[in-house]
């Protein structure tokens, strides 16, 4: 495996102007093998959007149900959780490039799956919602390996800027995937974006299979390598626990998406057209948050920056919660989704940087089932609380609360507050 060479970080009078404001692009110029993989996961993933899509629409003109739409995503979810610990064990075990090679070859297989189920005419929802699920294990499998490769490509002074260009993509797919998809199937039919989704995956695939083997270092390939290890790790690194706590504070206590269509109409007069303008404002703002990105690279203080970040994103979410103005309600959303770009930006190059190569997998697979099970645990939290009280009580209080907790974390690790990039401790 090469090895990537330290390097001296420039000064804040050497970056040029254009990298300290848009999205520092050093990342992709520096390592061929990062930007091919960026590169391949941008693209498949703005197919694996349109293929969510086209599902959902299918199941909906199959059933006319929206609770069969709503069974979609717990077909993905259960998959998300209990495969992303065991997938991050497997990550930290095995090659990690042919795990991500054989992965999204099963991606591509559950797509043409798809894709063939439609061209015959066989549309069944229990077909859809298996390989709904596959898909789930496939992903939850291919995320580990590929964001431990990251610290294996770039040098660490370079990781907030690879994560940025991450969260970039992860936004860019979420927004511009579904609209996509959405004319593909009108045009030409279910078949036409499972089938764009096959080809996409090409370039995933051409990534992974140009990577450099990838075993984990520090210990042999063959050893053991166990979820509850890496859970027993997580329990001794307060630093990097604190990460993954400021996350649940946001997306459990702060979580309003559940309420969007309640709101829309008893705030704003709207309807479903209003609805999907409050879903996408975030992530709107996160897509700004990457694109002027430039800026994160000159933070050290990574610990502070989450803290600050978490705690922005709470009082946006209070502030959407006392907006009856439309407008007004849209850019504090975007805000929120800003601030959420920075604290993912910082808690993933925290994870990265001080987790040692042999533990990356399982700890990834650990920041899987939270982001992937924290929003869900809010939706319920905010429609919960909602239907006791009020919409805007829940909102704002949650946005409240959401600063309370974190404020609270802070006070109580002060140490996480001091991590410096330069000497990253777990």
């Amino acid at each position: 495996m090469r090895r990537v060479a330290p390097t001296t970080t420039p000064g804040k009078s050497e970056i040029p102007l254009r990298s300290r404001i848009f999205a520092d692009l050093t990342p992709l110029r520096f390592s061929p093998d990062y930007r091919r993989l960026w590169c391949g996961n941008t693209i498949s993933w703005m197919g694996q959007q349109m293929t969510a899509l086209a599902v959902s629409l299918q199941v909906y003109s199959l059933t006319h149900s929206t609770f069969a739409v709503g069974l979609v995503g717990l077909c993905s979810l259960v998959p998300l959780v209990v495969f992303g610990l065991y997938g991050g064990a497997i990550a930290d075990t095995v090659d990690r490039r042919k795990l991500g090679l054989y992965s999204a070859a099963g991606a591509t297989a559950m797509s043409l799956t798809l894709a063939g189920a439609a061209l015959a005419g066989y549309h069944r929802v229990w077909l859809l919602y298996t390989v709904v699920a596959f898909q789930a294990v496939c992903f939850a499998m291919n995320s580990p390996a590929r964001s431990s490769m990251i610290p294996r490509l770039l040098p660490a002074e370079q990781l907030p800027a690879a994560n940025a260009l991450n969260s970039l993509t992860s936004n860019l797919g979420l927004m511009g995937g579904p609209m996509l998809g959405g004319v593909i199937v009108g045009l030409w039919g279910y078949q036409a974006a499972y089938l764009i989704d096959v080809v996409a995956f090409s370039g995933s695939l051409y990534a992974m299979w140009r990577l450099p083997s990838m075993r984990p270092e520090g210990e042999g390939p063959r050893r053991r390598a166990s979820v509850l290890d890496g859970l027993r790790f997580l329990a001794t690194r307060p630093n990097l626990r604190m990460t993954f706590f400021s996350d649940l504070a946001a997306m459990v206590l702060a979580q309003p998406r559940a309420l969007f269509p309640a709101v829309a109409v008893l705030w704003f007069g709207g309807d479903a057209k209003t609805v999907g303008l409050l879903v996408a404002a975030p992530a709107v703002g996160a897509v700004l948050g990457g694109l002027f990105s430039g800026w994160l690279g000159g933070i050290r203080r990574h610990g502070l920056a989450i803290l600050i970040a978490v705690a922005a994103w709470g009082a946006a979410i209070a502030s959407f919660g006392l907006s009856r103005q439309l407008w007004l309600g849209l850019f504090f959303l975007a805000v929120a989704g800003c601030a959420d770009t920075v604290s993912m930006v910082f808690r993933s190059t925290m994870l990265q940087a001080a987790t040692p190569d042999a533990m990356r997998g399982r700890l990834q697979g650990v920041f899987i089932v939270v982001v992937a099970g924290g929003p869900r645990l809010g939706d319920f939290l905010a429609g919960s609380t909602a239907d006791l009280t009020s919409p805007a009580t829940a909102v704002i209080g949650g946005g409240l609360a959401c600063v309370l907790v974190v404020t609270g974390l802070g006070l109580g690790r002060r140490a996480f507050a001091r991590y410096d990039a330069r000497d990253p401790q777990p």
